[in-house]
């Protein structure tokens, strides 16, 4: 059994995984992904791909929109402890902007498979 730790020293992570595309299946594997964070490895993950392209906040169509919801996941960089990029789908371009973004604020990049 893990053993659990306060919320106070549960490492903050954005999350990075594959969206567009076979959007079905990439919103399960996002959920996997948000799991093993919490669950095996005791991280608080936002993963705004999840968040903001729920119904009746953003559509990922719009331009207008999906730069909003970038743009919000971008201000969580600055308090995050880490990225963690999970990599079994491969990277979209929208990975990729994310990790560029991390590495030029300084923010330390973690690549995984689940």
């Amino acid at each position: 059994m893990t053993k659990l730790l306060p919320p106070h020293a549960m490492p903050l992570v954005v999350l990075e995984s594959p969206y567009a595309g076979q959007i079905g299946r990439n919103i399960e594997y996002a959920r996997a992904c948000v799991r093993s964070c919490v669950a095996d490895r005791q991280e608080a993950p936002i993963a705004s791909h999840l968040l903001f392209t729920q119904p009746g906040i953003f559509d990922d169509n719009d331009p207008v929109q999906r730069a909003q919801g970038i743009n919000a996941a971008r201000a969580w960089l600055r308090k995050a402890d880490r990225m963690v990029v999970y990599q079994d789908l491969g990277i979209s371009p929208g990975m990729e902007a994310a990790i560029r973004a991390a590495e030029f604020m300084g923010i330390p990049i973690d690549r995984r498979f689940l």
